[in-house]
């Protein structure tokens, strides 16, 4: 509930009596549904292009307003139509959807070489923009919503193809990879949340620049093999303030996108930084982008530190949810990304080799996979197998997958295999 001063008026609120705002909840704009009342923004009315101070939300047009506008808004819990829950869905942030299979509207073979080339061009955004501030030029940040937006356009095509291309990753160049994968992995985990087209560009514009005030942070610090100092922590921490500098002096971005680059180290419990927001003040693209951004920072290798394995990253998210990651959001994502992730090698019971290709939310231990190597570990005739339909060996055995394999295990290169697919689909 909404605080109030000592004779029931909340500060910059109207005059509509102090009865109806010891009903107020504070909604993030990113859970905001048609039928809210709303009574209170965070900035003045005057900034907002609505017709009324306090309104119920009847269009998503309005909607849309208010989240490329604010952040936050005060809503009247007693005046709202929807759903009599809606309150106490919206304090724990909670438009959390059932969690749907990822699209595959394109076979996986058709879609490859359209997610390519999205993949491709947001890289090379990423690297030139990255290499702007690096040299202290000032940033183009207009190309950034079209390049999201094609990789928005592809994923909801199938998802896969472009979680295969993440799954191609170099060391040497981990910020930019990471910027790419994390925009890849949230706008995904929102589809998969059914968020719509709108939504989901804004959740990748929240992937792809949560960290680019890292490049404020000296390379010293950023890549150091060792134990950061106290100092040295404390500059890194840092990298969130220098990127909500950035967004906000040079884009014209829905504040939703400044706040998660400022916010996506807070924690649940209170404890991050640089605010040390509790969670009902963390919105859910931001506690979106925080779960992706760990999930990915700790599977992937960099100079210094060997990545874990998915299913050791998905303990540690497990194990740390609801204090550092929201509950629920944890729990959806390990339904979506699965055990063993699209593009992923692993070992079957019968002794051959198979590449995930999608996977099922209702059977994280049964993918899809397509077979690429025999018994003897070598190429073999392709063909597909969803575990989750019980498919049987030549001896009736059931097909399982008795361990993952580490990228690259037996020579197979997941690149070759992608530049092989589209080629082939585009002859």
């Amino acid at each position: 509930m909404r605080s109030t001063d000592s004779d029931g008026a909340s500060a910059g609120a109207g005059q509509n009596g102090s009865a109806s705002r010891h009903h107020q909840i504070q909604v993030p704009v990113d859970a905001l549904t048609l039928g809210m009342h709303v009574e209170e923004l965070d900035r003045p009315w005057t900034d907002v292009p609505v017709l009324f101070q306090r309104f119920v939300i009847r269009t998503e047009e309005q909607l849309s307003t208010l989240r490329h506008y604010c952040v936050w808004v005060w809503v009247d819990a007693n005046a709202s139509e929807c759903d009599a829950d809606w309150g106490a869905m919206a304090m724990k942030r909670g438009a959390v959807r059932t969690v749907h299979p990822l699209p595959e509207q394109h076979p996986l073979s058709e879609e490859l070489p359209r997610a390519r080339k999205a993949y491709r061009k947001t890289r090379n955004y990423v690297d030139s923009l990255l290499a702007d501030i690096r040299n202290q030029q000032t940033i183009e940040l207009e190309e950034a919503r079209p390049v999201i937006e094609a990789c928005a356009t592809s994923i909801q095509a199938n998802a896969n193809a472009m979680f295969w291309l993440g799954r191609v990753r170099s060391e040497d160049a981990y910020t930019a990879e990471h910027c790419v994968r994390v925009a890849i992995l949230a706008i995904g985990f929102g589809s998969s949340l059914g968020l719509n087209d709108a939504d989901l560009t804004t959740l990748g514009l929240c992937g792809l620049l949560h960290d680019i005030g890292k490049l404020r942070v000296p390379d010293a610090i950023l890549n150091k093999p060792g134990r950061l100092t106290p100092e040295e922590m404390a500059e890194m921490k840092r990298h969130t303030e220098y990127g909500y500098a950035l967004l906000t002096k040079q884009g014209d971005f829905d504040p939703i996108v400044q706040d998660t680059t400022l916010s996506h180290h807070e924690r649940m419990d209170g404890r991050g930084y640089p605010g040390g927001k509790p969670g009902s003040c963390i919105s859910r693209f931001t506690r979106i982008v925080t779960i992706v951004d760990a999930f990915d920072a700790m599977t992937s290798d960099r100079t210094y530190q060997k990545g874990v394995s998915t299913a050791d990253a998905l303990r540690i998210l497990f194990k740390n949810r609801g204090d550092q990651f929201d509950a629920e959001l944890v729990e959806h994502f390990i339904r979506m990304i699965g055990i063993y992730p699209p593009g992923s090698l692993v070992a079957l019971n019968t002794g051959e080799v198979a590449l995930v290709l999608a996977n099922n939310p209702r059977y994280k231990l049964a993918p899809k996979v397509e077979v690429v190597l025999g018994p003897d570990r070598q190429p073999c005739r392709r063909r597909v197998l969803d575990l989750a339909t019980h498919p049987e060996s030549g001896d009736g055995t059931p097909y399982a997958i008795t361990e993952p394999l580490p990228d690259g295990a037996y020579g197979f290169s997941l690149q070759a295999h992608i530049e092989q697919k589209g080629t082939a689909s585009s002859s």
